[in-house]
């Protein structure tokens, strides 16, 4: 059992997966086992610098263990590496059908 972060576009399973991890609108943090999940806004969306690895220490925080999104830029891959959380990218549809493919590959 883990929490998977997965940057999306809006506050539900339902929205995409945004393109971008560090400044996207929102993280949908998911429960791998009960798909139950929490909505954060991403406090690093609209920072002038350092967005990648803001984001990176807000998802720490929150105990998630696994990243889902489009891309990663340099700095906020190494801050995940950093904190031991997987990355996984070239996600895309929406944060159900991310999470699950990622589980079914698991």
């Amino acid at each position: 059992k883990m929490k998977i972060a997965v940057s999306a576009t809006g506050g539900s399973l339902n929205a995409q997966v945004s393109s971008v991890f560090a400044r996207c609108a929102y993280f949908v943090i998911v429960d791998s086992e009960t798909m139950k999940f929490e909505i954060m806004q991403n406090p690093a969306e609209g920072m002038m610098g350092g967005a990648g690895p803001e984001a990176a220490r807000q998802i720490n925080d929150r105990g998630c263990r696994v990243v889902i999104t489009g891309q990663v830029g340099p700095n906020a891959q190494r801050a995940l590496e950093s904190f031991g959380i997987e990355v996984v990218t070239g996600a895309t549809g929406t944060v159900k059908e991310a999470v699950e493919n990622y589980l079914k590959q698991k």
